[in-house]
């Protein structure tokens, strides 16, 4: 099965602006290259390699319209002509070999590992080890993002807990979350592949009978006619973070716990801001240029 790349030609100083904006037309996995292809995979801002000019490279389904992608993204600046915007069909061993081959396992907190499948797990006999092949959907543990809710659930108890993980991907934060004793989790995605991907990891953890995976409706509810949630893990941008806080902020059940985060630094108190219905003053943890938002849900405020 083929998938469509496409790649951008930007001076070096465009390259975050042009990997956000293949984020937000729906890209899979965006890659940063030079003229010597040495990849740098999910960079993070301030850290874009100094080449003089960067290749962008964003992978989308295959049937994506790239007519409407390509117009959108011939708006971005250091785009100057046609020839700086290009597309390809790639088989799906390319990207997965890519991504494999840059992949370690990873800690997160004090117990937490991200392994990836095959590889060897750690030997502390008390490490929690979620092992991970995200497929063709985000969410590896190599972003700061991921990172940063990686770190927060492995400092929290989840025995007994319902948790939603809105904009799932590979699904490894609530596969986490499942491991630390979570009794029931939704993942939600529009990805099917996320979906897929996700459903495939939780197996691949024995904790698939705990794991729901949906995607995104008018009331995501819990467990049986559960509608509330101990937990919202949420790793999106902030945009579709601010235009969801009235449908994920009636979810939370008063006390639970709000983890939010794809928010930069500087998008930080416009979330919060977004949220201030649903819960108090939010903590912020900053990574690398990125954040992370927590809140407890002082009440469900109805609108």
């Amino acid at each position: 099965m083929a998938w469509a790349e496409v790649s951008l030609s930007v001076p070096r100083e465009a390259a975050e602006t042009a990997g956000a904006a293949l984020e937000e037309q729906g890209a899979l996995a965006v890659t940063l290259e030079d003229h010597g292809d040495d990849p740098v995979l999910e960079p993070a801002p301030g850290t874009a390699p100094l080449w003089p000019v960067v290749q962008v490279r964003g992978l989308f389904p295959a049937d994506t319209s790239r007519g409407e992608v390509s117009a959108s993204l011939l708006k971005l600046p250091g785009i100057m002509r046609p020839g700086d915007l290009s597309w390809r069909d790639v088989p799906d061993q390319d990207w997965e070999r890519a991504w494999m081959d840059r992949f370690q396992p990873m800690q997160f907190g004090e117990k937490l590992w991200i392994v990836p499948s095959g590889m060897q797990a750690p030997a502390d006999p008390g490490a929690l080890v979620l092992h991970l092949d995200p497929g063709l959907a985000f969410g590896t543990g190599t972003h700061p993002t991921t990172a940063l809710c990686l770190e927060w659930i492995d400092a929290h108890d989840f025995n007994g807990l319902t948790v939603l993980d809105y904009g799932c991907g590979s699904g490894v934060l609530g596969i986490a979350a499942a491991l630390k004793g979570a009794a029931h989790v939704v993942c939600v995605d529009n990805d099917p592949q996320a979906l897929e991907a996700t459903a495939a990891n939780a197996g691949r953890n024995r904790c698939a009978d705990r794991i729901r995976c949906s995607k995104p409706g008018p009331d995501q509810a819990g467990p049986g006619q559960a509608k509330h949630y101990d937990v919202i893990l949420a790793n999106i941008l902030a945009g579709p973070l601010i235009e969801l806080a009235p449908r994920l902020g009636r979810s939370v059940s008063p006390g639970g716990q709000i983890v939010l985060s794809g928010v930069l630094q500087e998008q930080a108190e416009e979330v919060a801001a977004a949220w201030s219905g649903w819960c108090g003053a939010m903590r912020i943890q900053e990574k690398e240029g990125w954040v992370r938002l927590h809140g407890n849900a002082t009440k469900i405020k109805e609108t």
